[in-house]
């Protein structure tokens, strides 16, 4: 006689497991989520690249500078706003009511978010990384501390991009909604942290309104990863501050945290 395995028999890391290979397979079955978040950042540096081939500083390219910014903006797109598309849409189509009145404990559902959104933030970044290095000759980093640093910058920028994109996600009313409410946000985010144009270039008040959030620390830790030492003079603050992005991000983590406890919603307003 064989017996079924139920959430209250399977131990938890198996759970979370489960969970989050369901959530790659449903991403992976939506033709336009994978085209836009593998795609845009490759597309967008072939764009820049082909437009802009100027040095900024001595040693480095406007391209180098921007593929810094996209890797940033992959983990934040990923995160934050797929995130904040996809919930509301399994919000309104009753999915997390019914998850809700099933035995699985509800970390289970959130563990499988954080699962896929780590899978295929990196599959998206070494893609980034090998079409970087393959056609823009972006150079890898050459010693063990700087890969550390590129390590615990996407680590907690997509940790504080997952939890704001989970509360973030209660603010759209209907499935409609969240694309209207989430990609406005990330698309400003970008043009005032340091993405599209060298950071320093931007007014001072538009600098000072992105050092609120985290994609200009994520930006900022990466650039120290893949540009040269020297370039830190250029940034804010006369150097790459590490410390300071540290802190920012790990606050951010745990605003997000708070958020999520305090406004995430199973259901739909009209459900009440």
């Amino acid at each position: 006689m064989t017996t079924v395995d139920t959430p209250l028999r399977v131990g938890p890391v198996r759970l979370a497991l489960r969970q989050g290979g369901l959530e790659l397979r449903q991403f992976l079955r939506s033709r336009e989520s994978v085209v836009f978040t593998m795609g845009f950042p490759v597309i967008m540096i072939l764009i820049f690249a082909a437009i802009f081939n100027d040095e900024i500083a001595p040693g480095v390219s406007y391209t180098q500078y921007f593929i810094t910014g996209m890797i940033a903006t992959g983990l934040m797109t990923v995160s934050f706003q797929n995130l904040g598309i996809w919930i509301p849409i399994e919000r309104d189509r009753g999915v997390l009511k019914r998850l809700r009145g099933t035995p699985m404990p509800k970390w289970v559902y959130f563990a499988g978010k954080v699962i896929m959104v780590v899978v295929i933030g990196l599959a998206e970044t070494a893609l980034l990384l090998a079409v970087s290095v393959a056609l823009f000759d972006l150079r890898l980093p050459g010693t063990l501390g700087k890969w550390l640093t590129f390590g615990w910058v996407s680590v907690l920028g997509i940790a504080a991009c997952t939890l704001c994109g989970i509360a973030f996600s209660s603010l759209a009313r209907t499935a409609r909604s969240g694309s209207a409410v989430v990609t406005p946000v990330a698309l400003v985010l970008q043009f005032i942290s340091g993405v599209f144009f060298v950071f320093t270039s931007l007014p001072g008040w538009m600098q000072q309104v992105a050092a609120i959030f985290p994609l200009k620390w994520m930006c900022q830790g990466l650039r120290s990863v893949f540009l040269p030492e020297s370039f830190g003079t250029q940034e804010p603050g006369g150097s790459f501050e590490l410390g300071r992005v540290a802190l920012v991000l790990v606050a951010w983590c745990v605003i997000g945290l708070v958020l999520c406890l305090t406004t995430f919603r199973w259901t739909t307003k009209r459900d009440g």
